[in-house]
């Protein structure tokens, strides 16, 4: 659904840009010492093996350790990581091939490399010892050197490439209480989110010294969340900042005219931080905007975690429009107690290429997503190993149910590398190679008057030898009503064709939506995007 929206500025900017400051290099402090208590919960616990898993008492390592060896499909490949229960999260690929990712129960990086299929993992010698950590952002920069972000310890760490030495830095941490969260290398910045900090701190990466000059951006909403961020070809800023099921607002920051009128700070004159800000409101539905990024158009992209939707804004008319993913497969939610009545698939973070794509991860679908922004179709890739820990699976050793936690992923020209934070594996996708098949539908939109129904074709062309197919349809409609918005059911005409029935509903709420309609198998899902009016 459409919506256009520019939010009101009726506030004040809580502090501000933060004065410039500077932070030192510095060693994260100690673990908390344990409770007696606590210790002796370890000592009744935990079977001592003196590898990760230590971090984990016995009874939660498959959950957090991985319970399957690595699998492939036609489309994936999954590698072991040598030592076990590293929790891998973060992941970046160099500009010279090799993968790199964040070991986050050990606090170390390790490199893999696509030729040799080899791993390295690099020590780190001044990490405090059983203590772990969550990695969501990493990134390269031009001198040899790996940056990543670290949520338990309040810092960044650089880790150098040619002389394998880890230097840490301490984040300027709120009195709140902050998350270093996600992190991108722009210009002679480091840019990072402070997820529960309420700020956007800039690291000027351009001193030989041995200290930073860093300045923040403090969000505007208070106790709130600050997003994932991404910087538009005019060198815009832009972010999000929410309060689940409240409030939430998509926020544009001109870094260049903020440049240019620095210098008024510098003597002393008062400069208001609202020049340099628009802001619009978040659309109905829009509640946890983790993951954002930007399209070679400028669109912005924003994919929602606790919903199957993801949206984008156009900057020229203002205006969001709201799509979906798939609905999970059962063999990723299992649902044997019959609890789950409307799974979603939690897209979590989002990427762009210069290709017209938009890459997310579907954390609770266990897929990785292609949208392809043009022709509005959608290729989601299902990963093969699976943790029944975190689902509804009544096999708890069934390695064939469950989601094995994909939160990190990156993107090369044909590839989408990512990691498997229970399953201790890393994997790539190969996008380069043909699907199996392809779907269109005879028409491009449809409008309903309520209680109408029309109907679309579907028409499916196989590539290759492909069994068990399945139909799939969603759409972005309310299901608020006792029977939702929107009513789809579809009957087989031919292997080749799916006649599909789209009814509006007698209550149904008006307005423009998305339908998503295709088919899957075991190993891919491949579908179509029509736009669906609700006549008042």
């Amino acid at each position: 659904m459409k919506q256009k929206t520019k939010g009101i500025l009726a506030f004040a900017f809580l502090g501000g840009i933060l004065l410039t400051s500077t932070v030192m290099f510095a060693l994260p402090p100690p673990p908390p010492t344990m409770t007696p208590e606590e210790l002796a919960m370890e000592e009744q616990g935990f079977t001592i093996t003196n590898t990760p898993m230590d971090n984990f008492p016995d009874d939660q390592r498959d959950t957090f350790c991985g319970i399957g060896d690595p699998k492939s499909t036609s489309y994936v490949k999954e590698f072991e990581i040598p030592t076990v229960c590293t929790q891998p999260l973060a992941i970046k690929v160099a500009p010279d091939g090799n993968v790199w990712f964040v070991e986050s129960n050990v606090g170390q990086i390790a490199k893999f490399d696509p030729i040799s299929e080899q791993f390295t993992e690099f020590e780190n010698s001044i990490w405090p010892e059983g203590s772990r950590t969550m990695s969501w952002g990493m990134d390269y920069s031009s001198d040899g050197a790996m940056w990543y972000t670290d949520g338990s310890f309040d810092s960044i760490w650089r880790f150098d490439t040619i002389n394998e030495e880890y230097t840490p830095i301490q984040y300027p941490a709120s009195e709140e209480g902050s998350l270093p969260q996600k992190l991108a290398i722009s210009g002679s910045n480091i840019i990072v989110n402070d997820f529960t900090g309420h700020k956007i701190t800039f690291f000027d990466l351009s001193q030989n010294t041995d200290e930073i000059t860093y300045s923040s951006i403090v969000a505007p909403i208070p106790n709130s969340f600050t997003g994932d961020f991404a910087v538009d070809s005019e060198n815009n800023l832009w972010y999000t900042n929410w309060v689940p099921e409240l409030t939430g607002l998509l926020l544009k920051f001109n870094i260049e005219k903020y440049k240019q009128d620095s210098y008024l700070a510098s003597t002393g004159m008062d400069i208001s931080l609202e020049n340099y800000f628009e802001v619009y409101d978040f659309p109905q539905d829009l509640n946890t905007a983790n993951g954002l990024s930007i399209d070679e158009n400028d669109n912005v992209w924003i994919v929602d975690t606790s919903s199957s939707f993801f949206f984008k804004f156009d900057p020229t008319d203002q205006e969001f429009t709201k799509f979906v993913t798939s609905v999970p497969q059962k063999s990723t939610f299992g649902n044997a107690t019959g609890i789950i009545k409307s799974p979603i698939s939690r897209p979590y973070w989002s990427q762009t290429d210069m290709n017209g794509n938009l890459f997310f991860n579907e954390q609770t679908s266990n897929q990785l997503a292609v949208f392809d922004i043009v022709n509005e179709q959608l290729v989601e890739y299902m990963v093969p190993s699976k943790n029944p820990n975190w689902a509804d699976c009544e096999d708890k050793s069934n390695s064939n149910c469950g989601v094995a936690q994909i939160f990190g992923f990156d993107v090369t020209d044909d590839s989408i590398w990512f990691t498997e934070w229970a399953e201790n594996k890393i994997g790539v996708i190969d996008t380069k190679k043909p699907l199996p098949f392809s779907v269109k539908t005879d028409t491009n939109s449809i409008t309903l008057k309520k209680g109408e129904t029309k109907t679309v074709f579907l028409s499916v062309t196989y590539l290759s030898n492909v069994t068990d197919i399945n139909f799939n349809s969603a759409h972005t409609a309310s299901t608020a009503t006792k029977s939702s918005d929107l009513i789809v059911s579809h009957t087989l005409n031919d292997p080749t064709e799916i006649i599909v029935s789209v009814s509006a509903s007698e209550i149904a709420l008006s307005g423009d939506y998305k339908l998503l309609l295709g088919v899957f198998n075991s190993e891919v899902n491949i579908s179509k995007y029509i736009d669906v009016t609700i006549e008042p």
